[in-house]
Formats: C-alpha cells, structure tokens, sequence
C-alpha cells in the first residue's frame, strides 16, 4: 500500500468489517432494543406501565388508562479496535492481510458489544444461585413459571443464551432432546445446534458469558428488557504512520447498553 491509500480502499474495508460484525461479531445486539444514530453521550429508552380497562356512565366521559412512562437512561462510550500493517511486511505474505484485521476488528468490537449487554442484564434482582448444580430442569421451570406469572410475553421472542456446559447439560434432559418430547423438526442437533426452540424460550449458546467463580450465569430474557444504543455505527480509517512505516488500521464504535424492565430478564447460574 502507498503512503496516500485512496478513500475507496477505506471505504472498502470498513464495509468488511460491517459484513463480518453482522456475521460473526455480537450473536446478543439482535436480540434487543436497538437505539441507533444517538446524538449526545446518552439515550433514554422507555418503560410502559400496565394500563387497566374501565366502565364508564351513559354520556359521561371515558376514563383514561394514564399507563406510567418510565425513562430509563443509558451512557455511552467509545471503543477501539486496531492494528498496524507494516508497509514491507505486505511484501512477504500471500494471505488478504486487510482481510484477516477486519475480522479481528469486528470479533474485538462484536465480543465488546455482547459483553456490555451481558453486564446490564446482569444487573437484575430476579437470579437463581448455583447452589452445587447445573442447569436443571427445576431452574427452567422455575424460569417459565416466572415469566408466564408475570405476564412477559410468549410471543416467540423469549431468548435464552447459555453456556457450551450449559448446553451440554441440556442435552441430558429428555425433553430437550428426543423426539417423541419436541418432533423430529425441533431435534437439537439439527443445524449444527447452534440454537433450538424449547419450552417458549429460544436457545442459543455463547461462550463469553459472564462467571463468578466456579459458577456461570446464563440469561433468560424478552428483547423489551434490554436495550442498547449506539452514537457510531462502526467506522474505519486507515492511517499511515511513518515513524512505523505502517500503517495503522482503525474501527470504532460508540455505544452503552441498559437494562429497561427488570421482569423480562431472569439471572440462572449453574455450576459449570
């Protein structure tokens, strides 16, 4: 590459890293409340009360439900992913090196964005502690029971990330896993178990969940519970350094995540 690198290869490159954080980067953002083009360093998402209906007189004047609106605030932060290019070093190898950092970047960025989602979640007051065991058939239902009791909807997008072990213990669960329980269609080792539909949630598994000791903490969740917002939308530039002879190749991003309701995120951990 020369010194001048033309807007174009910028261009390009960033349009990269936006294919592979989309692919590969944050498996948690689209399972959410998303705020984009935020402008300022904070978002506020907002919280609905329950509205209740009423009667009213002949003639007299329909009461109004005057639900609570509840502004939840979140502020955001800025975050970096980059790397240098030696200039003689591009002479030397064969492979798309421009390539290879792109995918660095939007993993760095993706892992950042699933990492602030998974400490807002975290901060919720309903939890299930380990207490020796893994994910047992007893936690989920308790989950279930929980969710339904509280009226958070079974409208196909209650989510559940876990843990590989996670995972794997639910595998030991005949529920989970055979056929005359969930059909042939939803067996878990369709699609190469990378998610499956069970008992109202939709399962998927992550590695970079959060732990506490030997114990792991997977979360139960509806999309309305969480949020997260963003000021920038990844970006990239491409500098040349010359007291390095490389160049530096820089994405970033701008963005904070909250939790909104506290009913619709449940905390489950289990000794992994």
């Amino acid at each position: 590459m020369s010194q001048a690198i033309s807007s174009s290869f910028v261009t390009q490159f960033e349009s990269e890293v936006h294919l592979a954080y989309q692919r590969m980067g944050s498996k948690l953002a689209n399972t959410v409340r998303r705020k984009n083009n935020v402008v300022g360093s904070t978002a506020t998402f907002q919280t609905m009360g329950t509205g209740l209906a009423s009667q009213k007189s002949r003639h007299g004047v329909i009461p109004t439900m005057s639900i609570d609106h509840t502004p939840v605030s979140v502020t955001l932060a800025d975050y970096y992913a980059a790397d240098y290019v030696d200039k003689l070093d591009e002479l030397k190898i064969v492979h798309d090196e421009r390539m290879v950092i792109a995918k660095s970047a939007a993993a760095a960025l993706g892992r950042q964005t699933d990492s602030l989602i998974t400490t807002a979640m975290d901060a919720t007051t309903n939890a299930t502690a380990a207490g020796g065991t893994g994910l047992t058939q007893a936690k989920i239902e308790a989950v279930f029971a929980f969710f339904g009791e509280n009226d958070v909807p079974d409208d196909g997008q209650r989510f559940w990330v876990v843990s590989p072990d996670g995972w794997i213990d639910l595998l030991g669960w005949s529920a989970f896993t055979q056929a005359e329980y969930i059909g042939y269609d939803d067996l878990p080792y369709k699609g190469g178990m990378t998610a499956k539909r069970f008992f109202s949630f939709m399962w998927f598994g992550h590695s970079g969940l959060p732990a506490s000791g030997s114990d792991r903490k997977s979360f139960a969740y509806h999309p309305t519970s969480t949020g997260v917002a963003s000021g920038a939308e990844i970006s990239t530039e491409i500098n040349y350094i010359p007291e390095r002879a490389s160049h530096l190749i820089t994405s970033m991003m701008s963005m904070g995540a909250v939790l909104i309701d506290d009913t619709g995120c449940y905390e489950v951990a289990y000794a992994e």
